[in-house]
């Protein structure tokens, strides 16, 4: 159990560097292919937004994989807990206000994660 939730968690931190990758540099390019739902000629005037968002995707990513240089378990479980609530709220509202796909994509693998986590 705690060998998968190492390796989830892992996962979750990287797909929200992918997505920092996305909307800090790439909006224009690989954002339009990815939130196809949003009109094409929206991009170019919310790329400081798209960027803004990224970065905020990049802190959770960043407090995911602190959680690995963490060596006390009860103090890496919480941090992990926390950032993980964090990705599956974010991944809730982003279904509610963007595209349902968001919680497929962001909210469910953080699910699994965390319920591998409790249960480690």
């Amino acid at each position: 159990m705690y060998l998968v939730a190492q390796i989830l968690t892992a996962l979750v931190a990287v797909e929200h560097l992918y997505i920092l990758w996305i909307e800090m540099f790439a909006w224009e390019t690989a954002g339009k292919k990815t939130f196809d739902t949003l009109p094409k000629e929206l991009f170019k005037s919310t790329t400081a937004l798209a960027a803004n968002q990224g970065l905020y995707n990049g802190f959770l990513s960043a407090g995911l994989i602190w959680s690995f240089f963490i060596s006390d378990s009860y103090w890496m479980k919480n941090i992990r807990i926390f950032f993980l609530c964090c990705v599956i709220l974010a991944g809730i509202y982003g279904a509610k206000t963007i595209a349902k796909k968001i919680f497929v994509v962001q909210a469910i693998p953080a699910i699994l994660t965390l319920t591998f986590i409790i249960l480690s």
